[in-house]
Order: C-alpha cells, then structure tokens, then sequence
C-alpha cells in the first residue's frame, strides 16, 4: 500500500479586526441583528394587538336590537383606544423612518384584526362601513421624540452583543447628536395601513355580521338580520368589482360569499317559514346548514309529536 500523504498543516492567519472588511461585514451584521430584533418586537405588539381586538369584539357581539346598549359601546370605544394609544402607538414609534412594507408581514395580522374590530363598531353604532381614511386618522400620532429614541431602542435589544457593536453603535450615536444637537420635536408618526390590509381587514367583518344575524334571532330580534342582509349585499357589490386580485383576497371574498348565503337563507326562513317554526327553535333552524332547514325543522316536530 503506497505511503499515507501526511497532511501539511496549514498555516492559520490571524485575522486582523481593524481592517475595513471586517469592520464592513461587522455592520453588516448588526443592521440584520436589529431587522430581526425589531421584527420580533413587532410581531409581539401585533400579537397583543389581536388579542385584545378579539375581545373587543367579543364585547360588541353582546349588543342585540336596533339601540345597542350605550354602555357597552362606550366600553368598547374605550378598549379601542387604549389599543390604539399604547400598542398600535408602539407599533408607530418602531415604523417611524423606517419603510412600513419591509415589516408589514410582522403587524399585518394585528392591523386586520383591528380593522375588523372598529369597523364592527362604527357597523353597530352609524350602520356604516368605517372608510380607510378614518382608520389611517386613527393610527396616526404626534409624539415626542428625538433622534436618540432610534439609537436608545438598538442599545437596550443589543446588551448581549460583542463590544465591537456597542462602538459602531456609540459612534452613530455621537454623530447622530452632533447633527441634530439633542433636538427634541413633536412629530408625526402613524401605523401605515395599506389598501390591502384594510380591504382584509373589512372581509373578516362579514363573518361577525353574520353571527349577530343569526345571534339575534335568539333575543327577539327579527330586523337586524334583514338590516345586516341588505348590508352584506352592498359590500359583496363592492368586493365583485376587484378584477386581478391576490390570492388571500380571493379566499377571503369566498368567505364573503358564504356569510352572504347563510344571512339571505336565514331571511328566507324567516319570510316564508317564520310562523311555522315556534321562537326557541329559530335560532336551531337557522344555526344549521342550508340545506338542512327543512328537515331538521320536520325530525324537530316529530319528534315534539311522539
């Protein structure tokens, strides 16, 4: 067997930390680390965002009649602002000089959820759809901030990081500050809402119409779900008229479809079997499939019979 070639140990070189490489691919380094740190700030205030939005419309699915109930608006209103004026505000403050699309898919989910929630709210209160201008208003702030606010929000996420970074970080700083000399303004900062995002936010609308069509029912209220059909139908004559749209919108108009359907069903139950069916069971027969009205209604009263 031939001889095993001993391989030469290679000679290591020292790699030197001042040259301009180095120092380059050292920035490039930490702008990705604050990308991901703020990505991941941001996509922890849109969770927040959702969750209380969801209650918030938990909250409004109580109201039942043509007069809701002025104390749960008012409550409403209330849990809508505060979303607005600490965590939607916090969400402004991390966009604020920043390109809103680059981190759009991290608040997108909160941002829809809340559109849904005060678009449900002006529904139940004014009996209209809330316009993109209105939301863009209220997501916009004027706040006092400095040019330190972007610097003071990198140093507190970057504690752990080598001392290398914290320097590039203090030299920024300290050029940042000699510019603007410790200026402190109001300003304006604002949560950019896309047309798309508010278009999405509108299609999750559909589906809690359709629970307080059918929910009323149960109370005693047979008006809101004819009210909430002729409202369904002006916003499906809307969503018709998008010609190429993305795939999420197109699912999301299928979804609108399908409320629409269930709300104009429960309608023609209503109308034309309403004095059939005895008041405890309408809630039953609407809840159920389209399709299934009639039978169910049939087994039900058999049933009742035997």
């Amino acid at each position: 067997m031939p001889a095993q070639r001993k391989r030469k140990a290679e000679a290591t070189t020292p790699v030197d930390e001042n040259c301009p490489t180095v120092a380059m691919f050292r920035q490039y380094q930490l702008e990705l680390d604050t990308k991901h740190d703020k990505h991941e700030r941001l996509v922890k205030l849109s969770r927040d965002v959702t969750i209380e939005s969801k209650r918030t419309i938990f909250l409004l699915q109580r109201l039942t009649g043509s007069s809701p109930d002025i104390k749960i608006l008012e409550e409403a209103w209330e849990k809508l602002k505060a979303i607005e004026n600490i965590k939607l505000l916090s969400i402004a403050k991390e966009l604020d000089q920043e390109d809103p699309y680059k981190f759009l898919r991290a608040y997108s989910p909160g941002l829809q959820e809340y559109i849904e929630a005060v678009s449900f709210y002006h529904y139940l209160k004014n009996k209209k759809l809330v316009t993109l201008e209105e939301v863009q208003k209220d997501l916009t702030f004027i706040t006092t901030c400095s040019s330190m606010d972007g610097i003071d929000n990198g140093l507190s996420q970057l504690t752990t990081q080598k001392i290398e970074k914290m320097e590039i970080l203090d030299t920024q700083c300290k050029v940042i500050c000699s510019e603007s000399e410790m200026d402190k303004e109001s300003r304006e900062v604002q949560v950019h809402v896309p047309p798309t995002e508010y278009i999405l936010g509108l299609a999750d609308l559909t589906g809690e119409l359709m629970r307080l069509a059918v929910g009323s029912v149960g109370k005693g209220d047979l008006d809101t779900p004819f009210q909430v059909r002729d409202f369904l139908q002006l916003m499906q004559s809307g969503f018709v008229s998008f010609g190429n749209c993305g795939r999420e919108i197109g699912r999301k108009l299928h979804t609108l479809r399908q409320s629409l359907q269930k709300v104009e069903t429960a309608c023609y139950t209503l109308q034309v079997r309403g004095s059939e069916i005895p008041k405890h069971m309408l809630v039953d027969v609407l809840s159920s499939g389209p399709s299934d009205y009639g039978s169910n209604f049939d087994n039900d009263m058999a049933a009742n019979d035997d």
